[in-house]
């Protein structure tokens, strides 16, 4: 697709002095009021080469540049070369590079197929699968998504809590208190229920925790029995999770967790030895990290048993050598910031230049109407009944309808599962937010719902105009005229639609999926208005094609921004 931006820079080149075209091109502006031009360029950085005011130099360029064709209107205003494209021609710049590139546009290889890890998800077994899982898993499907689109051979790692004290004190419990039968019956609210009295019968007895600690180090030394039921949890609970992904249309390269690098441990004890940053503090080995402005590392508990950093470090290590990896992404909770940023610094200390390649993006918490969640007391929201919940209503509200009874179960699906992700994708990530029923299955207003429907909105003009894909392509190949797309509503879509593959790049680098979500919610209202405004079926053939593309084309990128997002795009509701 003709790259807009750069035909202006080159056009603006011969009068802006020294600066080459791709400078020109990084200081372009989109106005924020479409008034002030589709496209503004400062002269304030010319203002010491040119000896002139930039208002001044802002004019000589308006003038040199106001005969080229690309241009329908020049303007300065102060120090500003406010440009106003010609509206045919950045019409069909936009339709044709949307068409022609179909689910591909907005893709790239500005990743050239350099190796990126995103590591999410990552719910720890034996423990329910909760509301609060839901941030990590579809921020983290999403950047994913995202990177892969922009040409990066992405790897998706589920690190599954798979190891530490919690399930000491689980094998502890199920001793006292458990029945296989239960278990295998209903997996994870059986061992939630075990994990609730443990900590209830540990306030009476403290001996509990001790017991726990001691069945973890019988467990991290491979003792049978403590490693068979551990086995045992971990495929009940991958078994449930396995289900909820299914919902979500969630899958992983990797589900290797915390435990996959028990015996790659010892190697990072010793590295840390052989630099002299390992010490010994109250019985606890650890990594001093106070002239850096941290807390110290903790790497290793009294009894010898190991912790989360050491594992990260070791986790880390391993991606290196096994995937040479370009970016290693992990998706976790901003409540684990200082965490990170010590075993960064550590893997900084023990040398490995490629400690900056790794980056934490963090996310806000979700907490309940009625207070924070816990694990230990039993107050949690299931994300698999969110989602059921959800479709449910989706269902019922199609049927009030009349929806087509043959599509509604798999559309209220789409659309039900897609309202709980859409919600989490549409505000940014580092925003904690007070998960609520209402707002969750609210289906008005700027929500997924509404940008499904206005994706099967124009799926249904399309088939109303028995316009399918070969009359598509006959029509951009034969319409001339795309004046009547260019008026105040069909030009503001066109602008949007244009702006999409920077919209996917931005994402990408700021790791925010929300800036998609944002973008293809302001497609969908930028259409639905379009929609109310025109008339798309009408009888000159010229007029209505014009309309089918820009119809198209909104369809597409709907289609391809909540692909990116993880969700599907119906082509009916």
């Amino acid at each position: 697709m003709k790259n807009i931006r750069e035909e202006i820079a080159k056009i603006l080149a011969p009068a802006a002095g020294s600066l080459t075209a791709e400078q020109i091109g990084q200081m372009i502006e989109i106005p924020a009021d479409a008034s002030m031009g589709d496209y503004a360029f400062p002269c304030f950085k010319l203002a010491k080469e040119l000896r002139k005011a930039p208002p001044l130099i802002a004019a000589d360029i308006a003038e040199a540049v106001r005969g080229c064709g690309l241009f329908e209107k020049v303007e300065n205003v102060n120090a500003y070369v406010n440009m106003f494209v010609d509206k045919q021609s950045f019409a069909r710049i936009a339709i044709e590079g949307v068409l022609s590139a179909g689910a591909d546009y907005g893709r790239s290889d500005i990743g050239g197929g350099r190796r990126v890890i995103v590591e999410y998800s990552s719910p720890n077994i034996a423990k329910p699968f909760h509301i609060g899982h839901i941030r990590s898993t579809v921020i983290g499907n999403s950047i994913y998504k995202i990177y892969d689109f922009l040409g990066y051979d992405t790897i998706r790692i589920n690190h599954l809590g798979d190891y530490g004290t919690q399930f000491g004190k689980m094998i502890v419990a199920y001793r006292r208190w458990g029945c296989r039968e239960d278990v295998e019956r209903e997996p994870i609210k059986t061992l939630l229920g075990y994990y609730v009295k443990f900590h209830q019968e540990a306030e009476k007895d403290p001996s509990l925790e001790d017991e726990a600690r001691a069945t973890f180090t019988r467990l991290e030394h491979g003792e049978k029995e403590e490693t068979e039921l551990w086995k045992w949890f971990r495929e009940e609970s991958l078994r449930e999770f396995s289900r909820v992904y299914a919902m979500l249309g969630i899958e992983f390269d990797s589900y290797n967790g915390e435990s996959f690098y028990s015996d790659k441990m010892p190697a990072v004890l010793d590295a840390l030895r052989e630099k002299g940053l390992l010490k010994l503090s109250n019985g606890v080995q650890i990594v001093d990290l106070e002239e850096y402005g941290m807390a110290p590392a903790l790497i290793t508990k009294s009894d010898g048993s190991s912790l989360y950093i050491t594992r990260d470090i070791a986790a880390a290590i391993y991606r290196k050598k096994t995937y040479d990896f370009y970016k290693n992404i992990y998706v976790v909770a901003s409540q684990q910031n200082l965490h990170f940023q010590q075993w960064f610094k550590v893997l900084e200390l023990m040398g490995f230049d490629w400690y900056k390649d790794c980056v934490h993006v963090p996310f806000g918490l979700v907490s309940m109407e009625e207070g924070t969640m816990s694990t230990r007391s039993g107050r949690v929201v299931f994300l698999e009944d969110v989602l059921n919940k959800s479709v449910e209503k989706t269902r019922e509200i199609m049927a009030e309808k009349h929806a087509d009874p043959a599509t509604i179960e798999a559309t209220a699906k789409d659309v039900g599962i897609g309202a709980v992700m859409f919600q989490e994708l549409s505000n940014s990530r580092i925003k904690d937010y007070v998960f609520s029923w209402d707002k969750v299955l609210n289906f008005d207003g700027a929500t997924g719902p509404y940008v499904q429907y206005t994706h099967a909105r124009a799926a249904s003009v399309l088939r109303n105009a028995q316009a399918d894909e070969k009359y598509i392509k006959s029509a951009l190949e034969g319409c001339a005229d795309l004046g009547a797309v260019c008026g105040p509503s069909g030009y503001e879509l066109v602008k949007l639609l244009y702006r999409f593959p920077d919209v996917v790049e931005e994402a990408g680098e700021k790791y925010e999926p929300c800036i998609v979500t944002r973008h293809i919610i302001e497609v969908a209202q930028a259409f639905n208005k379009f929609y109310h405004d025109e008339h798309i079926i009408v009888e000159d053939e010229t007029e209505k094609n014009a309309k089918l593309l820009l119809t198209a084309s909104a369809k597409q990128v709907i289609a391809n921004g909540l692909g990116l997002l993880g969700i599907k795009a119906p082509e009916k509701m």
